[in-house]
């Protein structure tokens, strides 16, 4: 496929890349700077963009088969601009005539119990709670989009740089976690989940969780 990459500086948005690249797709890198470290293949392009204007990402969709999104906030920037980037996203796509999506969500609106979000948690760690919830506004204003064939992949609980191990779960709006309790995946293991989902479209218009 010819995929369009979003967020391909950052840390999930590398490997991602790299994921994509050893199986043969063609990626477009696209971050605010148009500088993509780490990654040296033909068949990577790094490109500028902003992600918050639908005319950019329309312009840089075209001709793509999918996009695959590993946006988050900036360090500077309020943790809403995922809201305005999943609006400019959708209308992007729709104006590009691309219809496959692949969102990388957040963990804290998975389910822990029949009416608990993992976000409702007495251990949730305060300093997340607004990226969590603007990543679950931004689920919800995906999840309206009919048009477009989304898939919105969260990771574990924790996600950290680590092994790839190509082993890891999935449940559908459920925090994966092991017999322990514990939920983690690496971001290795997390770019196979988004590029195995982008591949095989297996959960489309899922809010799917991810883990070991």
């Amino acid at each position: 496929m010819n995929v369009l990459l979003l967020g391909a500086s950052g840390r999930i948005g590398q490997r991602t890349a790299a994921e994509l690249l050893s199986r043969g797709h063609a990626v477009t890198g696209v971050s605010r700077s148009g500088t993509v470290e780490g990654i040296d293949d033909d068949e990577f392009v790094a490109v500028a963009g902003d992600a918050t204007d639908p005319d950019d990402v329309a312009r840089l969709a075209a001709g793509h088969d999918a996009v695959v999104s590993a946006l988050g906030p900036g360090e500077d920037e309020p943790a809403e601009v995922l809201t305005e980037m999943i609006d400019a996203v959708i209308e992007g796509l729709r104006r590009a005539a691309v219809d496959r999506l692949v969102w990388t969500g957040g963990a804290g609106g998975l389910r822990v119990g029949p009416e608990t979000l993992l976000i409702e948690t007495d251990d949730f760690p305060e300093e997340w709670v607004p990226v969590a919830r603007a990543a679950i506004d931004a689920y919800d204003r995906l999840s309206e989009v009919e048009d477009i064939e989304w898939t919105y992949v969260a990771p574990a609980a924790l996600i950290e740089p680590g092994e790839r191990t190509g082993e890891y779960r999935t449940a559908d709006r459920e925090l994966v976690a092991d017999d322990d309790g514990d939920s983690y995946i690496s971001m290795e293991d997390f770019a196979i989940a988004l590029v195995d989902e982008l591949e095989e479209a297996n959960a489309v218009y899922t809010y799917l969780g991810t883990g070991y």
